[in-house]
């Protein structure tokens, strides 16, 4: 058995007709936006897919730079890259915001239509003088082009970041359509590595909109609540490679007992 993955682990699934909050994390939204045939798998029969390896140093990225940002959150000035953009906003405070920031905590709401207690753990956020929350997320990468949010890549991180706009708009918060997020982009041209890794920093800006959000809850609510598996998906990866999968294994298993020498064919 794998070491890293278990594909009968202990989660937590989808009971279909149950009025009890289930939670739902804004990765697992996202899940169903790129593939509900995946998502359904994973939360109504409770088999995800295998895990990928840990981003151990994205995550210490994101330690520091949250460490750097909360020593001018404690002295409510703004950070110098907000200047260099041109940014009117300071690090925000509140008590709740370590709980907002930690997996499987984050910030949380009950969508009462469907019952579902939508999560989901910021990096950061920054208030504006007219007292409009920021969503804020850091991204770390290593590439020759320039960071931008173009493509499907961009379009998952504009997702992510607009279920945290909902999430702190339905706790009664302002928030601004307005979000960031600060880029780091390892540089590769330096003389000699010297035991430290240089970064370029740069701030993306990105409006997000939020009404496809209960509408997607809704669709999520009536796939879980069906007893049939959605279809393949064409854009998925996954399904993709189970059909070829399938079909492969379907034409050995038609073939005739392999041949003395060990040929199959």
């Amino acid at each position: 058995m794998s070491k890293y993955y278990n594909a009968q682990r202990n989660q937590r699934v989808y009971i279909p007709g149950s009025n009890q909050p289930f939670k739902l994390s804004r990765s697992k939204i996202d899940a169903f936006v790129k593939c509900p045939r995946c998502f359904y798998i994973d939360v109504r029969l409770g088999t995800s897919q295998p895990p990928g390896y840990p981003f151990t140093l994205n995550v210490a990225v994101d330690e520091l730079l949250k460490k750097e940002f909360d020593l001018h959150r404690a002295k409510k000035i703004a950070h110098p890259m907000m200047q260099t953009y041109g940014i009117d906003a300071i690090p925000y405070e509140h008590k709740d915001l370590d709980k907002w920031r930690a997996n499987f905590t984050g910030v949380q709401y009950l969508h009462e239509p469907t019952k579902f207690l939508i999560t989901g753990a910021v990096d950061d956020v920054w208030v504006n003088p007219q007292g409009e929350l920021i969503v804020v997320d850091y991204k770390a990468t290593s590439k020759a082009s320039a960071p931008s949010l173009e493509g499907d890549l961009g379009a998952q991180y504009i997702r992510q970041m607009e279920v945290y706009q909902w999430l702190l708009k339905n706790n009664g918060f302002k928030v601004s359509s307005r979000g960031y997020f600060v880029y780091l982009n390892g540089k590769k041209d330096a003389a000699a590595f010297d035991g430290k890794l240089e970064f370029d920093v740069s701030i993306l800006p990105a409006d997000g909109e939020t009404a496809w959000i209960e509408p997607t809850l809704e669709k999520i609510k009536a796939t879980l609540e069906n007893n049939k598996i959605p279809t393949w998906h064409e854009e998925c990866d996954y399904c993709a490679y189970y059909r070829a999968r399938g079909k492969h294994e379907a034409e050995v298993s038609s073939k005739k007992p392999p041949k003395a020498n060990g040929a199959l064919f």
